[in-house]
């Protein structure tokens, strides 16, 4: 059945893996997963549309010009017209006067309107609206911008997460192949004794229960090498059928040198989240003075050139066109309107104090997690320190153990369990190393690098 389960694992591995294979380096890696992230893709066209908004912000202060024409057909009515007398004649009777009268039309009847119009506006004053608009957009921009930069700071930090977790996996199954060749020799040195009469068919049994126990982590050490190349090979954007050679080492453990004070100072300067924060911050403050401009009077200078058919202003009115401008400066102000413009003052206030207490509550985290960064990686450096030391003790113990046994000197048990005593010991430095790195991958994003 072990048999069975190791040639399904061997076959689905090279159906899996076998049409591409890459050899990266962990920065190598962190360079392919940042070219292929589809959500940094998507993450980075935010801060081009937030870059294009400024622009539209900032044109709200500048003149804006318009044209809009018209036609119109008009129905026909009766022309206006004017009676004055233009001349009086005598009377045979020589004492009456008969005047004549003369009708003058004023105007061209005319049905076909045209309107083409020019106007430019420049607002004056606005109490502030359209410069805290303008400021509202570059904060936004500057907030997006951080945003992108933490996506992208959290997409290193799950490359490397699952470089190293590859690399663990692929160092777990060297061990575990490697107990299973000690526990074979074991179980073969075993019959042999048996054989000569010098070990029971118990002590025969026990070899061969640890080695079948060993076959079985065996086959999950290869399942989980499969499954932790999997996911790094989703977390690079590769197809899920590439099969990564891991080139990085891991390298000696050393302790955080920098202070936790120190630390976190630079993590408030740097992190990208803390940055972005302060920037929706300074939103707060400026959706408040838009909400505060409410209380002042809006100011424009608009000016137009009007070309006519007919010209109003030209008297009398005729079918032609005629071109007139105006110039004119328009003040509105809200006298009335229910304490509109206090209760959005209000809503302003209280979104800028949860945003500060939101930004406080952030550094807090920060202080957290940067402190408990920097104590794992002390802690995870002194593991590996002592981890190093017992692998080297496990070896000794299962040389002089195995010498000993060869020799009679030591009984089966003792062999076994000096067998496992090396395998957890590898396991635990190889993990303590791997722990070590991830802590301070961890620390560096915790502070912002």
């Amino acid at each position: 059945m072990n048999k069975f389960f190791i040639t399904l694992i061997l076959l689905s591995s090279s159906v899996v893996f076998g049409q591409q294979k890459l050899s990266l380096t962990v920065e190598q890696a962190i360079q392919t997963g940042l070219e292929n992230s589809k959500s940094l893709k998507s993450s980075q066209f935010k801060v081009v549309a937030a870059e294009a908004k400024t622009s539209e912000a900032g044109a709200a202060g500048l003149p804006s010009l318009k044209v809009n024409a018209a036609y119109s057909k008009l129905s026909k009515v009766d022309p206006f017209t004017l009676s004055f007398p233009a001349y009086g004649l005598l009377q045979p009777d020589n004492k009456t006067v008969l005047f004549k009268t003369v009708a003058a039309q004023l105007g061209d009847n005319i049905t076909n309107n045209y309107v083409v119009r020019a106007t430019v506006q420049q607002p004056l004053f606005t109490g502030g609206k359209i410069s805290s608009a303008e400021d509202i957009a570059e904060y936004s921009f500057e907030a997006t911008k951080h945003d992108f930069q933490k996506d992208r700071s959290d997409l290193i930090y799950n490359i490397k997460n699952a470089y190293w977790n590859l690399y663990r996996a692929n160092e777990f199954k060297k061990v575990v192949d490697e107990n299973v060749g000690q526990i074979r020799a074991h179980a073969t040195d075993a019959e042999n004794l048996m054989k000569q009469g010098l070990l029971t068919n118990n002590d025969l049994l026990k070899v061969q229960v640890q080695l079948s126990d060993a076959l079985v982590r065996q086959i999950d050490a290869k399942n989980n090498v499969t499954l932790s190349m999997i996911m790094l090979d989703n977390t690079l954007g590769l197809p899920l059928s590439t099969e990564i050679e891991i080139l990085s080492q891991l390298q000696t453990g050393a302790a955080a040198q920098s202070d936790i004070s120190t630390l976190v100072k630079k993590a408030v300067e740097n992190r990208p989240d803390i940055l972005g924060m302060n920037a929706r911050l300074k939103i707060s403050e400026s959706n408040l003075s838009i909400a505060q401009s409410g209380w002042y009077p809006q100011i424009f200078l608009v000016g137009n050139y009007n070309y006519l058919n007919p010209n109003q202003r030209i008297f009398p009115s005729k079918g032609e066109f005629k071109g007139t401008w105006d110039v004119s400066v328009s003040l509105s102000y809200d006298l009335w309107n229910w304490n509109t413009s206090g209760s959005q003052s209000t809503q302003a206030e209280a979104q800028l104090s949860q945003t500060e207490q939101a930004l406080s509550q952030m550094k807090d985290g920060v202080l957290l997690d940067v402190t408990q960064s920097y104590l794992t990686v002390n802690q995870t450096n002194e593991r590996a320190t002592v981890a190093r030391k017992g692998v080297e003790q496990a070896e000794e113990n299962y040389r002089v153990t195995n010498e000993r046994y060869k020799k009679g000197l030591n009984v089966n048990s003792d062999l076994l369990d000096a067998e496992v005593a090396l395998l957890q010991a590898k396991l635990n430095y190889t993990q303590s190393l791997i722990e070590y790195e991830l802590s301070n991958a961890r620390l560096s994003r915790s502070i912002g690098e």
